[in-house]
């Protein structure tokens, strides 16, 4: 069953956030450049979104639930973001083939198992030909039971949804963690849209 996410934000029931960008993002960032247009989906308290946009792009950030996104209004304006409510997995028309950059960070691990390809789909309608998908998968979650979130993806079932549209670029286990996740349990991809 998915969760409440507006009600997980009033409550601060948010174990996921840990109150600044998620390391992986950062350690890329370090050598790669993202600009451009940006989208982040499941943005939540806009973490990521913030770095991006302190980097020099121009960022969407995009969350189904509105509390998320007050708390995301919350923090100082670090340079060309914004905010809106709306449904990754049923992307609005006025964003399609809108982004150079897609940047993944717990909404593929967040949604049901089922909905991934609903996911592969939207982010195909969210890119420019030729754009690019940065992804930090989580790869294993400890004591996972099989209920979630967070859902882990296996290597091989990353391959099984994006292969056929994307072009693996890069992809490597990054070094630098949250500390409640362990070296190894994700994965950093950099993929491209063909066009």
């Amino acid at each position: 069953m998915a969760r409440d996410w507006n009600s997980a934000y009033e409550n601060q029931n948010t174990p996921w956030d840990k109150g600044y960008a998620a390391p992986p993002l950062a350690e890329f960032l370090q050598q790669n450049e993202v600009s451009g247009k940006v989208l982040v989906p499941g943005c939540g308290s806009g973490h990521d979104v913030r770095l991006l946009a302190g980097q020099g792009a121009e960022v969407l950030g995009l969350d189904i639930a509105p509390s998320a996104l007050r708390k995301a209004a919350e923090f100082p304006v670090a340079g060309a973001e914004r905010y809106e409510i709306g449904d990754f997995l049923n992307l609005e028309e006025r964003f399609h083939r809108q982004f150079d950059w897609v940047v993944e960070h717990t909404c593929l691990c967040a949604i049901e198992p089922s909905e991934r390809e609903a996911y592969t789909k939207a982010l195909c309608l969210a890119l420019k030909p030729g754009g690019r998908y940065l992804a930090v998968f989580f790869r294993k979650v400890s004591n996972y039971t099989g209920e979630g979130p967070p859902h882990p993806i296996s290597a091989e079932e990353i391959d099984q949804l994006f292969s056929e549209q994307f072009e693996t670029l890069e992809s490597y286990i990054p070094q630098q963690t949250y500390p409640s996740r362990s070296t190894g349990a994700e994965e950093v991809r950099l993929m491209r849209l063909p066009g």
